[in-house]
């Protein structure tokens, strides 16, 4: 077996191989950009070197220095993770030559597959059903566009060096062949320096099937089932689940030995994954599910497999990568209940799904599901990388349990101030097609805006996070003949909200925030004023501007006395008027607020000192 080990990667994959590591007694070497110099990786790890700078192209894509920390640091082994240079043959031929063990797939494996066009000739020749399309040579316009008008619209142009969803365009007309040409190969230059592409023809129906394979050093090939991947935004998969909905016996015995044979054809050895496309517009069905590409590496949604399988997979990677026999034969391995994975992003759908970056002050995943992740509450979410911050998994005996228990994980996330993508999970794991499992690839393009998530708090939960603002105080609430309810406001994420009180509960508001987590939703509550108590008076009598706006008045001057509840000044923001009123008796100490001025939020404007 492996003794020592360097991660060639970051974040939660990092973490993910360190854990395994652990367990069979293996040391580990992280490796950090300046950026994860305090990362959860490198506090895991045994050992840690800086490779660069916080861009991955001068750090973690930079397989001379990577190669160096190993000699550097006696790591007789790289594991490269997923993404970065886990598909790389180069990188992988410089680990063997500088007599290192390389955790992965041959060299040679690697480059067979790493090509879409080259790929899928070899497929064909091993007898693996591919998609209909054209994977010629002759990449002139002319034809390309005489080859899609004979497979027949709508087509898909795909970058032959391809992933990640970029470098394809679906074609739906001759007409829009050209453009659509011109703008894949542009896009593919940009982001592999290669612009041939291949056609295919698309499919209306589409299902996206995967079948996780193990090869290892004897000769022996093995799989480990299907996964399903259909539920995907832009290329990119969202939520993962295993085995897939609506596969049956014979459907699954025919892909899963596809696979097996596609393995074969390229002697694979390690973990690989074989990705498929199914037409299901009849449902599974073993003549109607086509090859597409192999990854060469550990997929992210590898722990749905292991979870209805029972196996490690990173474990079985080091055996195999140690010499060793696959742990066990196809015959002893077998599905047990049902798994989903969701990929939770620090992304705002609000705002087209834009990366959200910054301090994570709250970050709480609860512990009734699996969560792989790279990050802690206190972590920084940089801008230099993919924005996944965890995967939440669930198990269960059946389908829908195992949706069930999802959501209810997803349901009470708290990120905060980062944004997350967890409510649009929950909303994606209740859409009625996919609770039936009749989900496709084109699901969230179709639906959307109906998987956005509410943008707002339930009347009930607004209530409840007003009432942990508000004082117990009963003298402070109580007023002689009052109606039994009355209502105070509040920010609710920087806006004024009216929030509806117990008059028989205090209103005197604690001077801090609130955070109201719902439906994967998490809000921030701030006070603003109730019963003529301005939010942005701090206990120290400190007032501080509860949001950016334009100062529109100064009432007091430094040095003068003002009374519990006087306007100090009058802040415009959102097109509306906000008066900070002082807190208690006492004296202007500090004055900072100008008319006319703009401020942020959090800002002082004033500072009151108590009268002693």
């Amino acid at each position: 077996m492996i003794e020592s080990l360097l991660i060639a990667n970051r974040g939660e994959i990092a973490c993910r191989i360190i854990r395994t590591a652990r367990s069979l007694g293996i040391r580990t070497v992280a490796v950090y950009s300046d950026a994860d110099a305090n990362a959860l990786h490198v506090r895991h790890a045994d050992e840690a070197v800086h490779i660069g700078a916080s861009p991955a192209r001068e750090s973690y894509l930079v397989g001379d220095r990577i190669i160096a920390a190993a000699l550097a640091t006696s790591a007789e082994a790289i594991h490269p993770g997923y993404g970065f240079l886990s598909e790389n043959a180069d990188f992988a031929q410089a680990v063997l030559d500088a007599g290192l063990i390389w955790v992965g797939p041959n060299p040679a494996s690697i480059r067979a597959m790493g090509l879409k066009d080259a790929a899928k000739q070899r497929m064909i020749a091993a007898g693996v059903p591919v998609t209909p399309g054209y994977l010629g040579g002759d990449q002139s316009p002319e034809r390309l566009k005489a080859e899609a008008d004979a497979i027949g619209y709508p087509v898909l142009i795909k970058a032959v060096a391809g992933g990640g969803g970029k470098g394809m365009r679906r074609v739906d007309t001759a007409a829009e062949f050209a453009d659509a040409l011109v703008s894949c190969q542009r896009e593919a230059a940009s982001s592999f320096g290669n612009t041939d592409v291949l056609i295919e023809k698309y499919i209306l129906s589409p299902r996206h099937i995967e079948v996780q394979v193990f090869g290892d050093s004897h000769g022996d090939v093995v799989h480990l089932f299907e996964r399903d991947c259909s539920l995907q935004r832009r290329h990119q998969k969202v939520i993962e689940e295993a085995p897939a909905p609506g596969m049956d016996a014979e459907t699954r015995e025919a892909i899963c030995a596809a696979a097996v044979k596609a393995a074969k054809a390229v002697d694979y050895v390690g973990a690989g994954t074989i990705e498929f496309i199914a037409d299901a517009s009849e449902g599974l069905r073993a003549d109607r599910i086509w090859f597409m590409e192999m990854n060469t590496r550990l997929q992210v949604e590898h722990p749905v497999t292991e979870e209805i399988t029972g196996q490690d997979l990173v474990e079985w990677q080091l055996r195999v990568a140690s010499g060793e026999p696959l742990p066990l034969r196809q015959e002893d391995l077998a599905i047990d209940g049902w798994a989903m994975e969701a990929r939770l992003y620090a992304e705002d759908p609000a705002k087209g799904f834009l990366p959200s970056i910054g301090m994570l002050d709250r970050f709480d995943l609860g512990t009734g599901a699996r969560v792989d992740t790279g990050v802690e509450q206190g972590a920084e979410i940089s801008p230099f990388y993919d924005p996944m911050i965890a995967k939440v998994i669930a198990w269960g005996q059946d389908r829908e349990t195992a949706r069930e228990a999802l959501a209810e994980a997803l349901d009470g996330a708290v990120v905060w101030p980062v944004r997350s993508n967890a409510g649009f999970l929950v909303e994606a794991l209740d859409h009625p097609d996919f609770v039936a499992g009749t989900l496709d690839t084109g699901l969230i393009a179709r639906e959307g805006d109906r998987l956005m998530p509410p943008t707002h708090p339930t009347e009930e939960a607004l209530a409840e996070a007003a009432g942990a603002l508000i004082s117990t105080d009963p003298i402070a609430g109580f007023r002689l003949n009052a109606a039994p309810r009355r209502s105070a406001t509040f920010l609710l994420d920087g806006e004024p909200v009216e929030v509806e009180l117990d008059g028989q509960g205090g209103t005197t508001p604690a001077f801090e925030d609130v955070l109201i987590s719902e439906a994967g939703q998490t809000w921030q509550l701030r006070p603003w004023r109730a019963s003529g108590v301005a939010a942005g008076a701090a206990a120290d009598g400190a007032i501080l501007s509860p949001m950016p706006g334009r100062i529109i008045a100064v009432d007091v001057a430094a040095g003068d006395s003002v009374t519990k509840g006087q306007k100090l000044v009058t802040l415009e923001a959102m097109k509306m008027e906000h008066s900070l009123t002082a807190p208690f008796d006492g004296t202007v100490a500090d004055l900072t607020a100008v008319e006319g001025g703009q401020v942020t939020e959090g800002t002082m404007l004033v500072r009151i000192e108590k009268d002693s």
